[in-house]
């Protein structure tokens, strides 16, 4: 039988209420306060201890700042959700371990996960070589998809260096894109913008030829504005690291290597019985890992 137990702590939006519905969200805030005491630290508690390398892992709090939809959000029921949360859940019912998430500001991440505040942070976050130096991270459950958007009427049929070659491409400032194709497309004009959005509306307006951004906001423009009804998907990047990073991992403390382990041999599985695929397919229209 499975000990998972999902629970969700962190900070409410407000809403108007009843007395009677302010009574019950009284009792309810007390209720979750001990709660988040308990776990997380009061005065006298001893919450700023690490958990013992050898000792064994039967209950993991996983911070999440729920304000980066569709990997975190609040939903209506104001409780932590989305992607990240559906697949903390699942990660932890393989690890047959008690989980508890937890709201935490993007700020206060690592330093809250190295205070021992909680034990994991799951909220989008890239590994880095900055980012390793302090904390440690599993396999990278996500890796976001580059891709290149073209003008409908433009007859752009493939996105390598030889097939743009003397196009112009639109890229955000200062963006892992931006060096990716100043030295892989040295026969494009790459044109700088301060936005994705920027530089699609360009391309609506026939100004440039193609725009290189993360799948994700691109998706999302295409999806919502009207202006991108003229443009399409062409092809996504090849996936470098050397550019585009590693992609988003759990974050550990460095000296929790048995959940580490965990963690790793969990999405591992869930990814070859295709529960990561089912799971990813409720928020992407693509591939994410």
């Amino acid at each position: 039988m499975s000990h998972l137990s999902v629970s969700m702590i962190g900070v409410r939006r407000r809403r108007s209420a009843s007395p009677k519905a302010k009574l019950a969200a009284g009792v309810n805030a007390v209720v979750a306060a001990v709660l988040a005491a308990t776990l997380l630290g009061a005065p006298g508690a001893r919450a700023e201890e690490s958990r013992s390398p050898s000792a064994p892992v039967t209950q993991v709090r996983i911070a999440s700042e729920g304000a980066r939809p569709p990997y975190n959000f609040f939903n209506a029921d104001n409780a932590l959700d989305g992607f990240e949360i559906e697949l903390g859940g699942e990660l932890c019912r393989r690890m047959n371990v008690s989980c508890v998430f937890v709201a935490q500001d993007w700020e206060g991440m690592i330093s809250g996960l190295r205070a021992n505040q909680f034990d994991a942070i799951m909220s989008a976050m890239e590994i880095t070589d900055s980012r390793l130096e302090k904390i440690s991270f599993s396999k990278a459950y996500l890796r976001m998809p580059s891709a290149f958007v073209s003008a409908r009427r433009r007859q752009i049929r493939e996105a390598t260096p030889e097939a743009l070659k003397g196009r112009t491409i639109g890229v955000g400032a200062g963006s892992l894109h931006q060096s990716f194709l100043e030295e892989r497309y040295p026969d494009s004009e790459v044109k700088v913008y301060e936005s994705n959005e920027a530089a699609i509306l360009d391309l609506a307006e026939g100004r440039i030829d193609v725009v290189l951004g993360e799948k994700d906001a691109l998706t999302d423009f295409l999806k919502r504005r009207y202006e991108a009804k003229c443009c399409k998907f062409l092809a996504d990047a090849p996936r470098d690291p050397a550019y585009f990073g590693e992609g988003f991992g759990i974050g550990v403390r460095q000296q929790d290597v048995a959940l580490k382990a965990m963690f790793d041999k969990a999405l591992d599985e869930a990814t070859a019985d295709g529960t990561y695929a089912k799971i990813a397919g409720k928020y992407f229209d693509f591939d994410v890992r």
